[in-house]
């Protein structure tokens, strides 16, 4: 009973005070100044203590940081607020999903393949790429002549679709952006093949035993010139990285369970992208087009903000569909080792962090094949990141105004603008301020990109008849 007093044996060398617990709450004692036989008599004041000084939870100081229940919340909340927003888009149009059209989107034609055609021709730059490497490994040509094939053939695998896409009627645009992807990809990992092939000749060739020592360390399996093969090539073609290596890294088994799960987050999230698309956002598009024609300043910015919602969803499903399903499926197919596809990207306080982490076999080829080298020849840091923009603003200015057939540099501008961007957000914003800015340029920016195109496409196509 805490009535009483009670007996504790201590160390002789122990402390003079002392906290007890119990059923009843705490208990501070004191030891008495006399000793009994090594036992100390504790005189005690019972204090019923339930209060202590501490911070509230939400509170900074307190270092509390685990906000899953929070988390679960805004979930919730988000799935709510969605169902709502579907449900009355169901009563409003109806069901607007249709199998059928989506097949149109692909062919125009049901005789013309353009696209798949375009694809099947991509294998004879592959082996141009891998022949021209054979003849520069026994050196039946010089590194100019070398250098000189693999300009003028990196430079057909932009020129050619491009100008299919353009010039074919056939080609839909959805088939000009599938295959002009393709072919994008393809740029940059024969990009990647000539550069990783140069610097092992140039190791080969050198005399210091420090390189060769180094170089030989790393190859366990393949030595150059031994790599330059069929299936080497094709390996690298279809495995999921732009940056080319003599020996990847390889996982000791395909993990069937795995594989079929990405196999089917593949097919699932195809269709509910799909669904999603002719759902929710083709109609608001469509009724974003009355607004922008009659310069309704208070009404577009209503359509922009709803937009923004299913645009962005579709964008997060596409990330997870495209970088952790699909690239997933390929490497384990592959017996790929490198799965580093994105970092955490979503808690990027700067714009730079977002665009070095959301992408990283980008940001990897950027950094290996470009930013690096001009780095090496004494550029500044702040010009070689504009000019990795500049590439980047390039390509996506490619794969949305050519298979449109149409050139008004929407998507090249909304890249160049990440520049001045990022130094603002860095310069300005800390922290979660700089999270929710790069949360907002990302909600809001790509829906005006999209409304800018469409509302484009729609006044050059149909213009005259509306």
């Amino acid at each position: 009973d805490l009535d009483q007093n009670y007996m504790l044996r201590l160390p002789k060398s122990g402390p003079l005070e002392g906290t007890l617990w119990s059923h009843r709450g705490l208990c501070i004692f004191k030891m008495s100044p006399y000793k009994m036989n090594n036992y100390f008599k504790c005189s005690h004041v019972c204090l019923y203590s339930c209060h202590a000084v501490q911070e509230s939870l939400l509170s900074s100081a307190s270092g509390f940081s685990n906000y899953r229940g929070i988390l679960n919340w805004c979930v919730v909340m988000l799935v709510l607020s969605n169902a709502r927003l579907f449900l009355e888009n169901i009563i409003k149009y109806g069901i607007l999903v249709d199998p059928i059209q989506v097949v149109s989107l692909f062919l125009k034609d049901p005789y013309s393949w353009p696209a798949a055609c375009l694809i099947i021709v991509s294998n004879v730059f592959i082996l141009a790429a891998l022949y021209t490497e054979r003849r520069l490994a026994v050196g039946t040509i010089s590194e100019t002549t070398g250098l000189i094939l693999h300009i003028f053939n990196l430079s057909c695998i932009l020129v050619i679709p491009a100008a299919t896409a353009l010039t074919v009627t056939s080609m839909t645009s959805v088939g000009g952006v599938i295959s002009l992807g393709i072919y994008t990809v393809l740029f940059l990992k024969l990009y990647s093949y000539k550069d990783a092939n140069r610097w092992c000749r140039e190791i080969r060739q050198a005399k210091a035993k420090r390189l060769t020592r180094s170089y030989s360390s790393v190859q366990t399996h393949v030595s150059y010139p031994g790599n330059l093969t069929h299936r080497d090539m094709y390996y690298f073609v279809f495995a999921p990285t732009l940056c080319y290596q003599l020996n990847f890294p390889r996982s000791s088994r395909i993990r069937k369970r795995f594989l079929m799960r990405r196999l089917l987050e593949m097919l699932f999230l195809m269709q509910l992208l799909v669904g999603l698309i002719q759902q929710w956002m083709v109609p608001t598009i469509q009724n974003s087009m009355k607004p922008f024609q009659e310069m309704d300043f208070s009404r577009m910015v209503e359509r922009l903000l709803k937009l923004a919602v299913p645009n962005h969803l579709i964008w997060l499903i596409f990330f997870y569909w495209f970088f952790h399903s699909s690239l997933n499926f390929m490497a384990e197919l592959l017996q790929f080792g490198d799965r580093e596809f994105y970092r955490d990207w979503w808690n990027s306080e700067t714009v730079t962090y977002f665009w070095a982490n959301w992408n990283i076999p980008v940001h990897k080829w950027c950094l290996r094949h470009f930013y690096k080298p001009m780095l090496r020849k004494g550029t500044n840091k702040f010009l070689a990141q504009s000019a990795v923009f500049l590439v980047s603003a390039f390509f996506h200015e490619y794969l949305v105004s050519i298979p449109l057939r149409m050139f008004r540099l929407w998507a090249f501008m909304g890249m160049m603008a990440q520049v001045p961007l990022a130094l603002f957000v860095s310069r300005f914003l800390n922290g979660n301020y700089g999270n929710a800015a790069v949360w907002i340029s990302l909600i809001i920016g790509q829906p005006v990109a999209v409304l800018m195109y469409v509302h484009d496409y729609y006044v050059l196509h149909y213009g005259s008849s509306a």
